[in-house]
């Protein structure tokens, strides 16, 4: 099994789903990563805010951060490589990465 993990930036909250208006990436994020936990896969998801040691102390996000900001941010890592930055992975990529048919879960339109 592949590790996947999507760094944040300082959001609010875990998921950034907070207040009245929620950003339809996020969004989409949130529900193909809750369809994978119930298939049984995990993604570590970290927000920069609730998580600031961890990415001092994971060396590719910190030379990635030293590099871009945190602007730069979200960056997914697979296998500890940075497979996408600046924005979240795909539904496909998720689904080929996890080996999960993601095809059931609802787009969100942008």
């Amino acid at each position: 099994m592949r590790t996947i993990e999507i760094f944040d930036p300082a959001m609010c909250c875990p998921t950034g789903l907070c207040g009245p208006n929620i950003n339809p990436e996020l969004f989409r994020i949130a529900v193909v990563l809750e369809t994978l936990k119930r298939k049984g896969i995990h993604v570590a998801r970290h927000n920069l805010r609730d998580e600031p040691q961890l990415y001092v102390s994971n060396k590719i996000i910190n030379d990635y951060l030293m590099e871009h900001g945190a602007d730069g941010l979200p960056v997914t890592l697979v296998d500890n490589k940075i497979e996408v930055m600046g924005s979240y992975p795909t539904t496909d990529q998720l689904s080929e990465w996890t080996g999960i048919n993601l095809n059931d879960v609802p787009q969100i339109n942008k």
